[in-house]
């Protein structure tokens, strides 16, 4: 495959792909593919960390997708072929497979967590770790080039070029000839949820710390059934009403996504079936998370933020929340009210928690990276985005807050939402559309200053425009030819006020498809 081929299948620090063809798509992420990306992985590791690839140990998981037993045996063997030594962590969570590289029992170099999160089933996707986190999607760019090998390219870099790369010839005969039954098999799902369970014992002081307390899991038939079963019900916590606990990567019920409407009646049904104090959703690798409250009040987007913020609060007084673009003004309110600072920065996970561990480094204290989308990563936990030990945290605050006779919804009864709120996504028609989108956000900012309209100086990415009632966010999509509008008022009407508005400031460029407001 050629190098632009394997670039395709980058998705910021991630690697995505179909894996499973159909009548309407071909599979682009083959296990030769991932046999391929993963011997250049192993060859990239063994650079970084200065370490001959005989003496690397790398473990490899994977959720539940129905593609999932294929990619893996092709990612063992390729971590076999390269001479290091590959550990099997069967069905895993995506922030475990990190854990990987941390726990003493195990010690791994580098991880690879086999998942597209909440795609469709026909997805899957790699996720790269070393003892530092996940990988940039630089890096990842270094990997498809080591890929696409091809030492006359002159867009290889010199790194590339000085690697002793073992060329892995027909893969596709290796990795039938590769016994998966060989691997050392590593029990990274019973040290991961041992240390959740001692995380809520420790902070509670008490072996039966949930007795009482009624929570109930929704794991979207993904990877996360683990948590409702292993860590909430040995510590006394009923379960009882928990749904689609068990793997299926056909997801029949619903998509396992913590944003997805569906998703979310799901959850919130669940905990009013059965009356439970809490609900907890995840996505299919568990590395995002939302809640339901008793009742069925959800916490999610700036609710949730708001909700983990509350906690930290006391233990990080006048620190800074980083979240991402799309937060509102009325979260930012909330945060000003407890004591904190929000820096609203651009979309992106990845993009959230570089912004946050920068300010620590600095010495500016940020115990919390946290996406509108439920990523959420805590400075006490490798800023690592683990929708799991966020759970936790929530959980312990609920335990907490019962203990006074308190409601876990009372450390978020002063947050305010906006009456309405809509995102918008407008096609660009042009080929190089990134270019042509840049260019309109650079224009804006002249137009709206004659327009005499106020303008944002914090917003790090798009132009963010502030009005007397609301505000509205033009920015690029981080992947796809589009742009991304998201308004937000405080009066009943004031979204069709501002779209408007924003409507005739995008007349002028004839490569947008004409949107209406919806």
């Amino acid at each position: 495959m050629k190098l632009k081929e394997f670039f395709k299948l980058q998705n910021g620090s991630d690697i995505r792909g179909v894996a499973v063809p159909s009548e309407n798509s071909i599979a682009t992420l083959l296990p030769e593919i991932v046999f391929a990306v993963t011997s250049a992985f192993v060859t990239f590791l063994s650079w970084k960390l200065k370490k001959p690839t005989k003496h690397l140990s790398i473990a490899v998981g994977h959720d539940s997708r129905i593609s999932a037993a294929a990619l893996k045996k092709a990612a063992l063997a390729a971590v076999s072929s390269q001479k290091s030594f590959p550990l099997d962590a069967e069905l895993a969570s995506t922030p475990a497979m990190f854990m990987a590289t941390k726990f003493d029992a195990i010690n791994a170099d580098g991880g690879i967590m086999l998942t597209a999160s909440h795609l469709p089933a026909d997805r899957n996707g790699i996720k790269f770790f070393t003892k530092d986190g996940g990988l940039e999607k630089e890096d990842i760019k270094e990997i498809l080039k080591l890929a696409a090998y091809d030492d006359s390219d002159p867009n290889f870099s010199d790194m590339e070029r000085t690697l002793t790369f073992e060329k892995y010839g027909n893969s596709k005969k290796t990795i039938e000839d590769f016994d998966v039954d060989s691997v050392s098999k590593i029990p990274l799902m019973e040290i991961y949820t041992r240390s959740l369970r001692e995380k809520i014992i420790s902070e509670i002081e008490d072996y039966e710390p949930l007795k009482g307390l009624h929570i109930v899991v929704d794991a979207g038939n993904g990877a996360g059934g683990f948590f409702a079963k292993k860590v909430l019900s040995p510590l006394g916590a009923d379960i009882s009403g928990s749904v689609f606990l068990d793997p299926d990567g056909n997801f029949p019920n619903h998509i396992p996504n913590p944003e997805n409407e569906e998703a979310i009646v799901s959850i919130q049904n669940a905990v009013k079936t059965s009356d439970a104090d809490l609900g907890i959703i995840f996505d299919t690798d568990v590395d995002r998370m939302s809640a339901v409250l008793k009742g069925g009040k959800t916490v999610n987007r700036n609710a949730l933020i708001a909700m983990m913020s509350a906690i930290v609060a006391k233990d990080y007084p006048e620190s800074v929340i980083v979240t991402d673009s799309v937060t509102s003004d009325e979260l930012s309110d909330f945060l000003k009210k407890i004591g904190l600072k929000h820096l609203r920065y651009k979309r992106g996970y990845k993009n959230v928690i570089n912004k946050c561990k920068e300010l620590n480094e600095n010495g500016e204290i940020s115990p919390l990276a946290i996406e509108t989308s439920g990523h959420g990563a805590l400075s006490e936990n490798y800023f690592l985005d683990d929708g799991a030990y966020l759970a936790v945290k929530l959980i312990i605050a609920a335990a907490r807050e019962r203990h006074f006779k308190r409601e876990l919804a009372d450390l978020i009864k002063d947050l305010k939402y906006p009456k309405e709120e809509r995102e918008i996504r407008i096609k660009i028609n042009a080929e190089d559309f990134k270019t042509y989108g840049d260019n309109i956000i650079k224009t804006l900012f002249e137009d709206v200053k004659e327009a005499g309209l106020s303008v944002d100086d914090m917003c790090y990415e798009g132009i963010r425009v502030k009005f007397e009632y609301g505000f509205f966010l033009l920015r690029m999509s981080l992947h796809d030819p589009l742009l991304v509008l998201n308004i937000e008022s405080r009066k009943e009407g004031g979204v069709g006020e501002i779209f408007d508005k924003v409507k005739q400031l995008l007349n002028k460029f004839d490569k947008l498809d004409e949107v209406k407001l919806t």
